[in-house]
């Protein structure tokens, strides 16, 4: 991991089309930044990507049985 200090108004270029900018620093509340990127990059918080990753795999395991009710519902194919 990079670790940076940076002021307010200072940037962070990642490659040529990322500028990270560091708007304000708000005591305890954290900090403020500014991100411009392509549009084609997502561009997520942490915790909303995990919960996502977690939403969907949920939804990806069947419930027990499953199989034998789907089973029941076309006649015992």
């Amino acid at each position: 991991m990079l670790v940076l200090t940076r002021k307010p108004g200072e940037k962070i270029m990642i490659g040529d089309e990322i500028v990270i900018t560091f708007l304000e620093s708000r005591g305890s509340e954290g900090i403020r930044i500014g991100i411009d990127a392509p549009r084609h990059l997502a561009i997520k918080r942490e915790e909303i990507f995990e919960a996502v990753a977690d939403a969907n795999l949920a939804a990806a395991q069947s419930p027990s049985g499953a199989e034998d009710i789907l089973k029941g519902l076309l006649g015992g194919r």
